[in-house]
């Protein structure tokens, strides 16, 4: 198709686009987009755009376009006479009519309504009420047709999920529709821009005559509804096993604790037995009261093929435990345990998860979409991989199907580099792999859920800061993606929808992508077909619960029927609105282990990772370093020394390396050779470095207010300024104090403002200027464990959330303060308030000062929370007197078990 483009103007006079086009369109500029032009003359018509006023009553024209109007229909009452008159004069030639924001004054202004809020926004919840699919949609508009006074011969066409008002009206028999959202957004959603191929198709039937029984109405629903080969009907299993993920592995940790706690919560909430099968004791989801039956076994399928035999469940789910989890599942499936015990998997299928892992039969089933993966081949013998790596020319990338944390993948830049790899690759599966190497290309990664009755939406979109090349649990994670523009955003938004529908995904799963930097040519990695650490970090950095909703669609629940947990009002069939910025940052412990590889790349090495929330990308970067080690004040450029060989080769502290190097003057356009880092980023770090540097031109006597301020803005923690300006920590604070430098705490509401919400789930930043939330008093503050890391992981989340939920159980008010996304004791559900925020001083100290608490609790997050309580203590914080034998049984009664 060719993509005509056109200027921004409105026309005084008529105007003509695509004069070759087959099919007349009279568009009526209400306010017309540039994009609703394209989306006509991309599908052969001819398109003649006339002014608001312009008096068209006599012209001839083979369908009629009505664009999106001002608002409140009453000022625009000689369009809406117009509009009559043609409507009166041609009826009897049934010529199309379709309107965007603007049909409903065909019917009469009165019937319209102002919204109490609006819809704004990229992610409106939409559903086309003849199939009951739900769309997302962009739309700005504040108005809305009263249906209840629709006149006889009209029907509502879409209705808004959130609020059930109106968002679209058809006429049963003549071939005029209208919707109140913009199908055709230019960087918004296109899940709807079928609805010009539906109006085009309209327009030539009635130019041509063919196919007139057919209405408009009749139309819309073939183009709108889900063909599925059965009926899908709502699953009501009596009891139900479900995997979990067996022991904490490098790829594979607290992460499904989490995932696999909201899968026992939802279907707990459902009336299901659960059989929950998994030998971890130091987890949450085998605490005593989470399932009905816990077994504490091998995830095998030996020993859960015995568990089926003594349960007989009628249901499994395999997405909550990782690729231990899928595996084991695959082995059930492919022995006939499953058959043979009449077990049902309940949602992705086994045959969808083997098309994701098999990396041949996936790249097969991405062409059957005219999809592409980067250019590879599958091969099962070291001789195949040598022979695929020739072909496609060094350097090439290997990966191993059926393993976890990018387990035995890597680059090769010759043979024999390929055939040590290959044997190591060999080691843990039968197929490898090859692909042609894409390092240095973005990479960009999609949580997407999908339902069984075809309702899907992308969740979060996230973006890797280091480029192709790094695992992404290796790297370091911005949400939402800080550098694409809203076609890249768009183009691969589409794309994931595309991907998952096709294979049939129900329930949640994740798609990555390899995007050029310098074009908009992309290749799709993989898509993961479960829960995985990327949906922990995704639900934790949204507010949305996709593992809790992951398990109420694999009931064949449909998506727009569950509320959105934080307002309680709204449907779950929404894309999450961020006003504010994640950063996630892994955690290595490498210096543990003598002569260890310090080098990061494809295979996973991380043991644990942070996450942080900010209003602003370089505050939430610098607190994420401080998360990952109490010792790292933040972006420090006297950590490593600068030098190419570390920034071109990246290792587990090549961040601190790269701040060596700006801060020595290498230049933007020089790192970016080096690290292939997007500028975007370099220049935040540099941002961070000239403050570092002006800050260290003052004393604590002269610093200005406006410069401490800027620095706190940017993530500087007062031990950091400290330094600069030769005091203590406690001179800053006491400094900020007095010139009123405080921070504001703000809620994650998973809509940006866009509709009332009541969350607990609430960060600190500096770059605000009021609080969210008001401060009672009477709370009990918990530490958490903060990262994991060697010594120190599950276990101590474990004590956490026994501590609050036997607190709550006591009458208490708990507030919990954690930075780690992968625990269960950051679910906002689990406390009265969640602080996702550092577990340091300066920042304990701020949350105490606020919430004026009775007492806070340091024993439950392990040797993090000790590592701060004498200096708490000379603060006056009230911390002993907490540990009474109440607290201390929340502690030890979980360490028993009851079947």
């Amino acid at each position: 198709m060719v993509n005509h483009y056109f200027p921004c103007c409105i026309p005084m006079t008529s105007k003509v686009y695509n004069s070759s086009g087959k099919y007349s369109i009279l568009a009526v500029d209400c306010g017309i987009k540039n994009n609703q032009i394209r989306c006509l003359a991309n599908r052969g018509a001819k398109v003649t755009v006339v002014p608001w006023d312009y008096d068209f009553t006599e012209q001839e024209y083979d369908g009629l376009f009505i664009s999106n109007g001002p608002g409140d229909p009453v000022v625009c009452s000689k369009t809406v006479d117009n509009i009559r008159k043609a409507l009166d004069l041609r009826n009897l030639y049934l010529v199309s009519v379709w309107g965007i924001s603007c049909l409903p004054e065909l019917l009469d202004a009165r019937r319209t309504s102002c919204r109490k809020y609006g819809n704004r926004g990229h992610n409106q919840p939409c559903t086309h009420l003849s199939t009951g699919r739900c769309f997302i949609t962009t739309q700005n508009h504040g108005f809305a047709v009263d249906s209840s006074q629709l006149p006889s011969g009209w029907s509502e066409l879409f209705v808004n999920e959130n609020d059930r008002s109106n968002e679209g009206i058809v006429h049963d028999s003549l071939p005029y529709f209208s919707v109140q959202f913009h199908p055709e957004a230019m960087g918004g959603p296109e899940d709807l821009e079928v609805l010009f191929d539906v109006f085009i198709q309209q327009v030539q039937s009635s130019k041509f005559g063919a196919e007139t029984d057919i209405t408009v109405k009749e139309r819309l629903n073939t183009a709108l509804r889900f063909d599925t080969r059965e009926v899908v009907k709502r699953l009501s299993p009596r009891k139900v096993v479900v995997l979990g993920s067996g022991g904490l592995s490098i790829g594979q940790a607290g992460e499904f604790d989490y995932s696999g706690s909201q899968a026992l919560k939802a279907l707990k909430e459902e009336n299901i037995q659960t059989i929950l099968i998994n030998p971890n004791i130091a987890t949450v989801q085998t605490s005593k009261g989470m399932a009905d039956k816990c077994y504490f076994l091998p995830i095998t399928a030996h020993y859960v093929s015995q568990v089926i035999d003594s349960e007989r469940p009628d249901s499994i789910l395999l997405a909550f435990g990782g690729q231990t989890a899928l595996n084991c599942g695959i082995e059930l499936w492919k022995s006939g345990v499953l058959a043979k015990y009449n077990v049902r998997v309940l949602g992705t299928q086994i045959n969808v998860i083997e098309w994701t892992e098999d990396r041949k039969v996936f790249a097969e089933k991405m062409a059957e979409i005219g999809e592409s993966v980067a250019p590879s081949a599958a091969a099962h013998t070291i001789e195949e991989v040598v022979a695929a790596a020739n072909n496609l020319g060094y350097p090439v990338m290997i990966r191993s199907a059926f393993t976890l944390g990018g387990l035995g993948s890597g680059f090769a830049d010759n043979e024999a580099e390929l055939r040590d790899m290959t044997i190591r690759a060999f080691s843990h599966t039968n197929q490898v792999l090859v692909d042609k190497s894409l390092r240095g290309w973005k990479e960009v990664e999609y949580e997407v859920v999908r339902d069984a009755y075809d309702n899907c939406i992308t969740v979060c979109n996230m973006e890797n800061i280091d480029p192709l090349g790094i695992h992404t649990g290796d790297s370091i994670v911005v949400a939402p993606s800080q550098t694409l523009s809203n076609q890249e955003y768009n183009m691969l938004r589409t794309t994931a929808i595309k991907v998952i529908r096709h294979l049939g995904v129900v329930g949640e799963c994740n798609i990555q992508y390899a995007l050029c930097p310098t074009s908009e040519q992309y290749y799709i990695i993989e898509v993961n077909a479960r829960l995985s650490r990327s949906s922990a970090l995704a639900s934790k950095a949204t507010g949305y619960p996709l593992a809790y909703i992951a398990a109420k669609l694999a009931l064949n629940i449909p998506l727009p029927e569950l509320k959105n947990s934080v307002t309680n009002s709204t449907t779950a069939c929404f894309e999450p609105s961020l006003d504010y910025c994640v950063v996630k940052i892994p955690r290595w412990d490498l210096k543990k282990f003598d002569k260890v590889d310090d080098k990061i790349g494809s295979s996973m090495k991380s043991v644990g990772e942070v996450m942080a929330v900010a209003r602003g990308f370089e505050e939430a970067f610098q607190k994420a370093l401080r998360m990952t080690e109490e010792s790292i004040p933040g972006f420090c450029p006297n950590q490593k020394p600068a030098s190419d060989e570390g920034l071109s080769n990246p290792t587990d502290e090549r961040v601190f390396i790269l701040a060596a190097a700006l801060q020595d003057g290498y230049s933007i356009d020089r790192l970016y050779d080096l690290t292939k880092i997007d500028r975007w980023f370099l220049y935040k770090f540099k941002n961070i470095i000239e403050t570092r540097t002006a800050l260290t031109s003052y004393k604590v006597e002269t610093i200005p207010a406006s410069l401490l301020l800027h620095a706190k803005k940017l993530g500087f923690c007062d031990r950091q300024i400290g330094k600069f300006v030769e005091c203590t920590e406690v001179a800053i604070r006491r400094l900020r104090l007095q010139k009123n430098i405080l921070p504001y705490v703000k809620h994650i509401d998973t809509v940006a403002a866009e509709w009332p919400a009541h969350t607990n789930y609430l960060y600190l930043t500096y770059n605000a200027t009021s609080h969210d939330i008001a401060y009672p008093g009477g709370h009990i503050i918990v530490l958490g464990s903060g990262v994991y890391r060697i010594g120190s992981s599950v276990e101590f989340d474990w004590c956490a959330v026994g501590c609050i939920t036997e607190l709550r159980r006591l009458g208490h008010k708990t507030i919990m303060v954690n930075c780690n996304p992968e625990t269960v004791s950051t679910d906002y559900d689990m406390c009265d308030r969640l602080y996702f925020d550092e577990l340091s001083f300066e920042t304990v100290m701020d949350i105490y000062t606020l919430e004026n608490p009775t007492g806070i609790i340091l024993s439950m997050g392990g040797q993090l929370p000790n590592n701060i309580a004498m200096d708490l203590h000379r603060q006056g914080f009230s911390i002993s007197h907490l540990l009474c034998p109440h607290v201390l049984f929340a502690s030890t009664s979980l360490l028993l078990y009851f079947p």
